[in-house]
């Protein structure tokens, strides 16, 4: 019987040591590993040349590297750089790589499609396929991190000048509901051998699935962003279903707790404008006594970050309008409390906030073609649908 291989993209630095354990290993041989796999991009056991010509046969015959395949790969006229990465079984998921002055973040998906299913995100429309694995999630930062390098000509390694230094868990999918992977990659991430992200520059956004983020405060806390996108249940019921479950007053207070071991000390609450239904200023006071605590919960230090809503047909919505976006913020700047409003990014790829659905989408049409195709092909001959070239 065939031993099945196991893909080092998928353990952590504990797990890696421990790996590395039952071949024998010392654990300072999993630290090299690992600067091999997540510092210098390497997949081959034959270049990591530090490493006992013993060891990299053991591998060679027992391990092996690999990330997800890219599909395609798109940059917007903003810069914005989006990949369509295979997860196996005619599934797809989306990561984007958002350019900045200071700072470039990649946009992660944790779950091929999402069974949260708000009404304003084109993502959960596609229906829910599979969580995705530790090396699907890690996958995606190793490929777009030297991907990106490759494009720029940076050399791979910690003097190369890092190409992503924020992370967002804010792809397909809720994280929270695929919890054990995204944590195993959160901790990849902030591992000083591998990528050496700080707590405060790794971002998870959830939907608000209550017990899980008290876990994340106690396994792995960082940064949190909390789509809320409503002033109050009876709204929220209808735009996040998952609220029947965990209403607001239990949504604020797990959000309270976790400030107590978060890397930041405030919580970020995402907010998508939709035009008449939670754009008010009705709404914007009634926010404002939600996370000041003085609808009945408690008080939860925030910021908010204002989405101008990506429309599409399924989901019978508008965009607040710009007027409307700013005064809106105003009643919350006027509380004291920060508020941002996003810049919408990569629209022309169909990168930004809630359309990562769209590629999916068309690559089964694809497929379809393709099919078709070939029964042509099979009817009419090889050359059915072929430039060919006429001598004489």
């Amino acid at each position: 019987m065939t031993t099945a291989l196991t893909n080092l993209l998928d353990l952590d630095p504990a797990q890696l040591v421990a790996y590395c354990g039952e071949l024998g290993e010392k654990p300072f041989r999993a630290k090299q590993l690992q600067r091999w796999i997540h510092q210098y991009g390497v997949a081959s056991f034959a270049d990591m040349t530090d490493l006992a010509k013993s060891l990299r046969e053991k591998l060679s015959t027992r391990a092996f590297v690999a990330a997800p395949a890219v599909i395609s790969d798109h940059t917007s006229t903003d810069g914005t750089r989006k990949w369509l990465v295979d997860v196996g079984n005619g599934n797809a998921v989306e990561t984007v790589f958002i350019p900045e002055e200071t700072r470039g973040t990649l946009c992660i998906s944790t779950q091929a499609g999402c069974a949260v299913n708000c009404r304003f995100c084109s993502t959960g429309k596609q229906g829910f396929n599979r969580n995705l694995s530790v090396a699907e999630i890690i996958g995606q930062l190793w490929m777009a991190e030297f991907e990106l390098r490759k494009t720029k000509g940076i050399e791979a390694g910690p003097k190369g000048e890092r190409q992503i230094t924020n992370v967002v868990m804010m792809g397909m999918g809720e994280p929270l509901l695929n919890f054990e992977p995204t944590v195993t990659a959160l901790k990849l991430m902030l591992d000083d051998n591998a990528y050496g992200l700080s707590r405060r520059r790794v971002t998870l956004s959830t939907s608000g699935v209550v017990p899980m983020i008290d876990k994340l405060s106690q396994e792995c806390p960082v940064a949190l962003a909390v789509s809320l996108h409503a002033s109050n249940d009876v709204l929220r019921d209808g735009l996040i279903p998952l609220n029947k479950k965990y209403p607001l007053h239990e949504l604020m207070a797990a959000c309270k707790r976790y400030l107590e071991f978060a890397p930041r000390d405030f919580v970020t609450f995402e907010y998508c404008m939709l035009d008449g239904v939670n754009d008010s200023d009705a709404h914007a006071r009634e926010l404002v006594a939600l996370v000041q605590g003085r609808s009945g919960g408690v008080a939860v230090p925030c910021k908010f970050n204002l989405i101008p809503f990506n429309p599409f047909p399924e989901s019978g919505l508008k965009r607040s309008h710009n007027p409307r976006i700013k005064a809106f913020a105003q009643v919350l700047m006027d509380a004291g409390i920060v508020t941002t409003i996003r810049k919408t990014r990569g629209d022309d790829i169909d990168a930004a906030c809630g359309q990562l659905a769209g590629e999916v989408k068309d690559r089964t049409r694809v497929q379809e073609r393709m099919q078709k195709m070939t029964e042509y092909q099979q009817k009419f001959g090889k050359d059915f649908g072929r430039i060919v070239e006429i001598s004489g």
